[in-house]
């Protein structure tokens, strides 16, 4: 008998958007298994943050479909935003509230009770290594701490998907590797699904799963190796240019 399909973690469809006449996004598709790190690799314009608006319906969806574990977001957002967790590129953290009201808070707009809340914001703050500030203000906090604590913030309700939208943007290099180590150990001590929207080569490894998204296409999905062997480059960096200067010539003859 055949494997039971696995229901992917993030399916994205066919998904377009414009912005009036400007086209950010076209056909894009994609999934994200089930405890699996994906990188969404583009430059700056590239459409990750409009696909990120997208899947957490701050966007209506103009053209295609996107579910998370199988619930349509359109159809049934409930039950697909229960599932999911984000950290979005600007910090949205109240820096006048300490550590622990800051997740307080997020978990009454979740509906948990206080006793439940606090006692997973216990657990949160200390697997990411703050318990010694729970009762510190967000605003003495430094910014990895700052992101840290966004994630706790994001894994209260317990979703099985994470999305963080250049989510190490404007840290040193130490607190860079910090939030990406937690977050690799996320997907392997827990099992969440991670989609990572980045920028920066660095943050990706060979064994991550891998989308390359360059002026609302995709170029290239699957793993890093998996690319490096299609393209032939000898490296990414320069499978990611040649990719990205081929995308643009077909784009100036079009």
């Amino acid at each position: 008998m055949d494997a039971p399909a696995i229901t992917p973690a993030l399916s994205v469809a066919g998904i377009s958007h414009c912005y009036g006449r400007r086209q950010a996004l076209s056909d894009v598709s994609f999934n994200v298994a089930p405890a699996s790190f994906t990188a969404l690799l583009g430059l700056n314009g590239a459409g990750k943050s409009t696909l990120i608006a997208l899947i957490t319906r701050l966007f209506g969806i103009q053209t295609g479909r996107i579910s998370v574990f199988g619930h349509d977001i359109s159809d049934a957002p409930s039950d697909a935003l229960r599932l999911l967790g984000v950290v979005f590129q600007p910090r949205t953290l109240d820096l006048d509230l300490s550590v622990m009201q800051n997740l307080l808070y997020h978990a009454a707009l979740q509906g948990i009770a206080r006793r439940e809340a606090r006692l997973r914001g216990e657990e949160v703050i200390a697997r990411i290594g703050l318990a010694d500030r729970v009762n510190s203000r967000v605003r003495d906090l430094s910014g990895g701490q700052m992101r840290r604590l966004e994630i706790a913030r994001a894994l209260l309700h317990r979703p099985r998907l994470l999305l963080l939208d250049e989510a190490t943007v404007g840290l040193d290099v130490q607190a860079r590797a910090d939030i990406l180590a937690h977050v690799r150990m996320l997907v392997a001590e827990q099992g969440i699904g991670v989609l990572w929207a980045t920028h920066l080569f660095d943050e990706i490894t060979a064994s991550d799963d891998l989308v390359v998204l360059h002026h609302g296409h995709v170029l290239a999905r699957g793993s890093v190796t998996q690319i490096l062997k299609e393209t032939g480059a000898p490296n990414f960096d320069m499978a990611f240019r040649g990719m990205t200067e081929a995308a643009d010539r077909r784009g100036r003859s079009s």
